[in-house]
């Protein structure tokens, strides 16, 4: 059988060493506090997407169950609203577009501070130089988030930075990034498509696959025009990132909240083993 808790035991070391634990205490907080401080704040700026699926499918949605099996010999993709709206989302967490997007806004100097001859604008060591993977990974993990919400299907994209102001221009071009290659590949996709359905018709005398070609074709020519006439082709934004102004992190009563914790436990632990010799 467990013996009961003896409160005034604990009590009694509270009072006896309370001189011990209030120093502990005020120390842990004192630290916590300029840690608090000291930590360089980040800011997080955010763009709500919504993302495009039954403009951009158009009529190829319809045309999917009416000649799926001919596409699927044909190597013709009508994939349905869902199959695009994943493949988008995808293609917005993907390696290629993040690495493209480095690139492109030229962030490894930003990336690898250290590294970086700032008034030569080289780097410092040329046998050390950030690879790509390298940076993909602390923009991945550090910097680009993107969630979906399951209740409504819009998706967040948020960057996290110092810089309140970098931090939104860089939400923003990324979603006018995965736009433009997106709207880019179904172009190229659907003219390659209808090159290789009108081989096909060329070489078929049933009227009625003849037909049924005759529709694929239309379908990629409303693709392709779909693609040009709309910049926001993968995603509509719905609330673009602008410069925050309230810190993300760090959380600063947090920290000193969980100081002061830690500092009373710390006291009280170390004032019971003192006891206790």
């Amino acid at each position: 059988m467990e013996e009961p808790i003896n409160w005034s035991e604990y009590w009694q070391v509270l009072v006896e060493h309370r001189k011990l634990i209030g120093i502990i205490t005020a120390a842990s907080t004192l630290l916590a506090t300029a840690t608090a401080f000291l930590l360089t704040p980040i800011y997080r700026a955010e763009v709500l997407l919504a993302p495009v699926s039954e403009e951009r499918a158009g009529s190829l949605s319809s045309l999917a169950g009416q000649f799926g099996d001919l596409a699927a010999l044909t190597g013709v993709n009508l994939g349905t609203n869902k199959d695009k709206t994943a493949e988008s989302i995808a293609a917005l967490k993907s390696r290629s577009l993040s690495v493209a997007f480095i690139e492109k806004e030229n962030l490894k100097p930003i990336l690898f501070p250290r590294q970086w001859d700032t008034e030569n604008k080289k780097w410092k060591d040329q046998d050390d130089v950030p690879t790509d993977w390298e940076a993909f990974e602390i923009f991945d993990k550090d910097i680009r988030a993107v969630s979906v919400d399951k209740k409504t299907g819009l998706v967040t994209v948020a960057i996290e930075w110092k810089d309140p102001a970098l931090a939104a221009k860089w939400a923003n071009s990324l979603v006018r990034q995965v736009n433009t290659r997106l709207r880019n590949e179904a172009i190229e996709e659907s003219e390659k498509s209808t090159a290789y359905l009108e081989k096909q018709l060329a070489s078929t005398s049933s009227v009625e696959i003849q037909q049924a070609i005759y529709r694929l074709v239309e379908a990629q020519a409303k693709k392709k025009m779909i693609a040009n006439a709309r910049e926001e082709y993968a995603f509509t934004v719905i609330d673009s990132a602008v410069s925050p102004e309230e810190r993300e992190k760090p959380k600063r009563l947090l920290i000193i909240l969980a100081g002061l914790i830690i500092g009373v436990a710390a006291g009280f632990t170390v004032a019971w083993f003192r006891r206790t010799k």
